[in-house]
């Protein structure tokens, strides 16, 4: 879990969905009957809640009012556990969709006072120093280019990672940041989407920000990445079926960002990230932010679409693992060696406590997820709840589930889901001797000896 501070320009997204059957009379418009109305955080509020939605301490710092629209934005973020630093402002700037059905018809804009280019922003100074990355969220507002806001992140791209999400109407990205815009923000020509034009576009504006890398995203086509030092390159995305691109280039900001905290190359925080942001569109923004994956879930999801994409073989392995141990790593390190990418689906506590008793687990799941992504065989880590993991490999469809030596010849009962796409079983020999519930065996009982 990373401390991540997204800074940038928060705005209310407002949908009204209603029903037409019929135009104004006074004027060739549709006369739309108001049905549900429903309110998000947008702009850098989605960049942040997407972040803290995966797991991620997130704090923002935004130009949000102490009016009506402010009020309702500042609850939005923190039911989705951001921590809110606003920077006062007269009004907050409020975006209101007027949909039927699907199609937008009208959309109303109230844009906030223009910022003040002193305004002073101490808590951002006190944040940064205490950050593992942050996040400059650009929608065109003003907040990029305020002094205090790029004084700060000046002086915390010497020793963080600082990914700027940047805008048209924004102002240039600071120097020493990693700057991740589309090819519309690169002045790419709609009808050439080349790898060269791209390469090209990346690399001119990475001399011109002085940026320490460009990470041009090209939608359904990947990224390029031009990095000081480095040759160009493409990454392609994995293939995912869009249900809805909005918040996109927001996760991969801030899923870069967390990605380069953990001490991740960039390139694998750029695939990591593209697996989150390919997720997200996968499954659509409103659908992600009524019901949040649950943790690791979008990595997991990630690391199957990329593996599927370049003809890997996934392999998924599931337990409590608790007291992580040699048998543990050995059986993890076996099932890697069967595939291309490993994926852990780790049982919750409550989980545990039901299959286990109410001792059980030692170690939280956070703390135990935590521990298995650092091992190297392990690709991605997906907490589940219930007896087994079954809806989870429904989800990730890996094509082989591997299970310790003590299953061989007894049900299994991830068996019949691994079927219904035609994955199979396998098992392999465990240490002898090694178990958590032995280890915690003998611990209690040199407890008693030496009491």
């Amino acid at each position: 879990m990373a401390r991540l501070v997204v800074v940038g320009d928060a705005l209310l997204d407002v949908d009204v969905v209603g029903t037409a059957e019929r135009l104004a009379p006074d004027g060739v418009a549709p006369v739309v009957d108001e049905g549900a109305r429903t309110l998000r955080p947008g702009g850098a509020g989605l960049a942040a809640v997407l972040a803290a939605s995966a797991g991620d301490q997130v704090t923002l710092v935004a130009p949000i009012g102490d009016d009506e629209a402010g009020r309702a934005l500042g609850r939005a973020l923190r039911s989705h556990g951001v921590d809110v630093v606003a920077v006062p402002v007269a009004r907050t700037t409020t975006k209101t969709r007027i949909r039927v059905g699907t199609t937008t018809v009208a959309r109303l804009d109230r844009t906030g006072e223009p910022l003040d280019e002193d305004v002073a922003v101490p808590e951002l100074s006190h944040l940064a120093r205490h950050a593992d990355a942050l996040v400059v969220s650009d929608y065109g507002l003003g907040t990029a280019g305020l002094g205090a806001v790029r004084r700060t992140i000046r002086r915390s791209a010497v020793d963080l990672p600082v990914v700027w999400d940047p805008h048209p109407r924004g102002p240039a990205p600071v120097a020493g940041t990693i700057a991740t815009p589309n090819e519309a923000e690169a002045g790419l020509p709609v009808r050439d989407r080349g790898v060269a034009s791209a390469c090209e576009a990346a690399a001119r504006l990475r001399r011109e920000w002085r940026c320490r890398a460009v990470v041009l995203t090209r939608a359904e086509l990947g990224v390029v990445v031009d990095a000081v030092g480095e040759p160009p390159r493409a990454i392609p995305a994995p293939a995912v079926e869009a249900v809805d691109s909005c918040g996109a280039g927001d996760r991969l900001a801030t899923a870069m960002a967390s990605s380069l905290s953990a001490g991740r190359a960039l390139d694998d925080a750029v695939r990591e990230a593209m697996g989150h942001a390919s997720a997200l569109v996968r499954r659509g923004v409103e659908a992600h932010l009524a019901a949040p994956a649950p943790p690791g879930q979008l990595d997991a999801i990630g690391v199957a679409e990329q593996t599927r994409r370049s003809g890997g073989v996934l392999v998924a392995a599931g337990g409590c693992f608790d007291l992580l141990h040699a048998g543990h790593v050995a059986l993890l390190e076996r099932a890697r060696s069967m595939g291309d990418a490993l994926v852990v689906c780790l049982n919750s506590d409550r989980s545990v406590r039901a299959l286990k008793g109410h001792d059980r687990p030692v170690v939280g799941e956070h703390d135990r997820a935590a521990v298995l992504r650092a091992l190297r065989c392990v690709d991605a880590v997906a907490t589940f709840e219930g007896p087994d993991p079954v809806e989870l490999l429904r989800l990730i469809r890996p094509d082989v589930f591997v299970k310790g030596s003590d299953y061989a010849g007894a049900h299994i009962p991830e068996a019949g889901a691994m079927a219904e796409w035609g994955g199979r079983i396998a098992t392999v020999p465990l240490v002898p001797g090694r178990s958590t519930t032995r280890l915690l065996q003998e611990v209690r009982l040199d407890q008693r000896t030496t009491a």
